[in-house]
């Protein structure tokens, strides 16, 4: 079976007859039967669902942290040494929280699937020669689709007719003012995707007018597939929590080597038997892990979950309520894209035309920020 990708025809520099002969389509639409056939090859309109996550998983992912690790290094430690009951605790202790943990994303997982479902879209078809309402999934390249005021286009679409046609593609440039497309234009292959005013694009809203067109991607294949599929392959950073943890996990272990270690050797040097030493040391180990801990951060997390659901945010995972509590300053643009989670100023216009260039390969410090407006003279400084 062809991959979306085939589902995609480089149109805007060709035209709208051109376009209609190579997806074998004409202004009538294609055939029911056509349209099926395609649909098996290409596949539904619509990007991949997030992969459903089972229970047991999510369980089981609760115990992928540093200082659980620990825990259970000690729990079994303890049964070593024959301290059943310090290890029946922390392994009572590590359940509950993975439960916690579980239950609670579970929650939010169900949560974000209810609302994936009221989300019904909808396309105005012409197939062989009559005029359907049907789903926008089952799009595929060829038909021929209505669009008026206050459509959201359903797939990539090269333009036939044009009515005074205004969209708003601040999704895909970031340009808050609605583009006013052409149907008759004619552009060069090289074309950049803001300037194809020939085009209709999946995800953009049609502001006004009204339009005529034939599908030209699907799926993955469309401008804003291509945005999902390289937001879903970029490495994740891990949440601050996260990386604390895993520091303060490093430094309880080392420390806790060190002086154990110290101990050790110590009692060895006053004749402590090996047995009474190794004991001695197992009995620091367990004491010195602080069991309560991971039980305490998941709460906190699963009490703020809650209390964002109140305000109707879904967050699938505990750790994004602490990621997103560590934001101190968001920047975007007018149209409220955000963009590389940077903003920084590349050039000062002063009066007299006075120009400060400043190079941008890093974010300044608050330190540099400060010398750079020390350095200026006080009426420019104001002006600041």
């Amino acid at each position: 079976m062809p991959t979306p990708q085939n589902a995609v025809l480089m149109s805007h520099h060709l035209t709208s007859k051109e376009v209609l002969g190579a997806l074998a389509s004409d202004p009538r639409g294609l055939t029911t039967e056509e349209a099926e056939r395609r649909l098996s090859v290409y596949g539904p309109n619509q990007l991949p669902p997030a992969r459903y996550v089972s229970f047991l998983l999510i369980f089981l992912r609760q115990f992928l942290d540093p200082l659980i690790y620990v825990l259970l290094f000690a729990a079994m430690l303890s049964l070593f040494v024959g301290k059943i009951t310090d290890a029946v605790f922390i392994f009572a202790v590590l359940a509950v929280n993975a439960l916690i943990g579980a239950f609670q994303e579970r929650s939010a997982q169900r949560s974000a699937s209810s609302l994936q479902q009221l989300i019904t879209d909808t396309a105005r078809v012409q197939r062989s020669g009559e005029a359907y309402e049907i789903e926008a999934a089952r799009l595929v390249p060829g038909d021929i689709v209505y669009l008026e005021s206050g459509d959201r286009v359903p797939a990539d679409i090269r333009l036939i007719t044009a009515q005074d046609t205004y969209i708003n593609e601040s999704l895909l440039s970031g340009e808050s003012l609605p583009v006013l497309k052409k149907a008759d234009a004619l552009l060069s292959p090289d074309t950049l995707v803001a300037d194809r005013v020939n085009m209709a694009f999946s995800g953009t809203l049609l502001v006004r007018g009204r339009a005529v067109g034939v599908v030209t991607a699907t799926a993955l294949a469309t401008e804003l597939g291509q945005i999902a599929q390289d937001v879903l392959q970029q490495e994740r950073a891990k949440p601050p929590l996260l990386q604390r943890m895993e520091r303060f996990t490093f430094r309880l272990a080392i420390s806790m080597t060190v002086v154990i270690t110290m101990l050790a050797f110590i009692a060895l040097y006053q004749g402590m038997p090996w047995f009474e030493v190794f004991m001695l040391a197992a009995a620091l180990a367990v004491a010195a892990i602080p069991e309560g801990l991971p039980v305490a951060l998941t709460v906190a997390l699963a009490i703020s979950i809650r209390r964002m659901a109140r305000r109707h945010v879904i967050a699938r995972r505990l750790v994004t309520v602490e990621a997103l509590g560590s934001c101190t300053f968001i920047a975007s643009d007018k149209t409220g894209t955000l963009t590389r989670n940077e903003i920084a100023v590349q050039k000062i216009v002063f009066p007299g035309h006075v120009v400060l260039e400043l190079p941008v390969t890093r974010l300044a410090t608050d330190q540099e920020k400060l010398e750079l407006l020390s350095s200026f003279p006080p009426t420019q400084r104001k002006l600041m």
